[in-house]
């Protein structure tokens, strides 16, 4: 399910008035909102500089745009901002405490486009918006499974109901890694390449394990033992020994990847039989996924081993 690709000006206004000292100033109480028409954009879709070829972007004016105005004539810059409006832009942003010119106030008043001016730099309004409208707008979706932080990785555990992923997630936690969320995985693709799981806030800090019931890890365990959300690396599948296929090769020479919002995703699967300390292979799983994203391919270094050692046979 794709989710969150409009969101409201007015809330942009609140979240955002005080950190950015914004007065709202001409349709002020209009609310409009900011849209992605397409799947797959992000924040720097939808906030930048003055623009007439994006004019669906939130609209930000700052030092350079009326030094620009100032050199232009006073009619070619009444039509730029003319076609700009007639294309209705969601908001328009005076930034770097520039004083507004009142032509400008006119048109977005008799328009009813909201117009915002702050002291702030027009940079930094930019970056903060753009990483606050990347947030709200991206692509979203849930997973089933239990995520966690493993030696500062996102690591989303899965598989079949009562298979032991939420005893895992209690060793786990035990030994020191934390807990982000439980049953319930809210997903969201950030960045093109960057999936950021968390928890919905009726589950946050509860892991439910069979036999007990539901335990408030960070009353248990202390603050340290759960996390608000991180990044997700690494899919480790949890699959009962029985249903392993025979012909499953004891060594998987190709990495396996599961896409999760179009981003593939490293993934492990670890057979489930009695006596095996999935702890221990889960953390060992995580580490070699940390030597292999710094290019450290352990199975390949085999592979080449091999290979050199049956040319020097044949010497």
């Amino acid at each position: 399910m794709i989710a969150g690709r409009r969101f409201s000006i007015a809330k942009l206004y609140d979240d955002h008035r005080d950190k950015l000292r914004l007065a709202w100033i001409a349709a002020v109480g209009v609310d409009r909102q900011i849209e992605l028409k397409e799947r797959g954009n992000y924040g720097a879709d939808v906030v930048g500089h003055l623009n007439i070829i994006h004019p669906e972007r939130l609209q930000v004016i700052g030092e350079g745009e009326v030094n620009w105005a100032r050199r232009a004539s006073p009619q070619r810059v009444r039509q730029q901002f003319h076609d700009l409006i007639d294309a209705k832009p969601p908001a328009l942003i005076v930034a770097d405490d520039q004083e507004v010119h009142p032509e400008i106030m006119a048109v977005c008043e008799s328009s009813q486009t909201p117009l915002f001016s702050t002291p702030k730099p027009c940079s930094a309004v930019i970056d903060l918006l753009r990483i606050y409208l990347a947030s709200r707008l991206a692509d979203t979706t849930s997973l089933h499974g239990v995520f966690m932080d493993v030696f500062g990785m996102g690591v989303l555990i899965t598989g079949e109901s009562g298979v032991g992923k939420s005893e895992l997630a209690l060793d786990l936690i035990s030994r020191g890694h934390g807990l982000v969320a439980d049953d319930v995985v809210e997903v969201a693709r950030i960045a093109p390449a960057t999936i950021e799981g968390r928890c919905p806030g009726m589950l946050r800090d509860y892991l439910e394990v069979r036999g007990i019931g539901l335990l408030n890890i960070r009353t248990i365990f202390g603050e340290t033992a759960a996390r608000r959300k991180m990044k997700l690396k690494l899919i480790v599948h949890l699959q009962r020994a029985a249903a392993v296929s025979p012909d499953t090769p004891r060594l998987p020479l190709d990495e396996q990847t599961q896409e999760v919002l179009g981003v593939p995703i490293r993934k492990v699967v670890i057979p489930v039989a009695a006596g095996r300390n999935l702890a221990v292979l889960l953390e060992a799983a995580v580490r070699n996924n940390i030597l292999q994203l710094r290019g450290i391919d352990s199975m390949g270094e085999f592979i080449n081993r091999q290979q050199q050692a049956l040319l020097d046979d044949d010497m």
